[in-house]
């Protein structure tokens, strides 16, 4: 059976670094590759990048970590959206590795 996904979008790489520490200091999760996205209205946003955190573990896992780290996230620049998906599809696992971190 799949491990629970959850996901969670936060402004900034600073602010994704220290909700995934967060994530990861309240439950028993791995990380899969950080996300990001440059959006259109960038400029009018607090911080211009997003990026988007995935935890994996058992689904009670996942939401303590999405928990964590959507606590952490607020406190700092924001977060832009969240979601646990408790047993993803094989189709969706393939897209858990794809980075834009790894392009320029």
């Amino acid at each position: 059976m799949a491990q629970a996904a959850g996901i969670i979008e936060v402004f900034g790489l600073a602010t994704a670094f220290a909700a995934a520490d967060a994530g990861c200091k309240a439950a028993d999760v791995k990380l899969e590759p950080f996300d990001r996205n440059k959006p259109a209205n960038a400029d009018a946003l607090p911080v211009p990048l997003i990026v988007c955190i995935k935890f994996r573990g058992s689904v009670e896992d996942v939401k303590a970590a999405v928990e964590a780290a959507q606590e952490t996230a607020e406190s700092l620049t924001g977060v832009v959206s969240k979601h646990i998906i408790s047993g993803p599809e094989e189709d969706t696992e393939m897209m858990f590795g794809l980075n834009a971190f790894d392009k320029s």
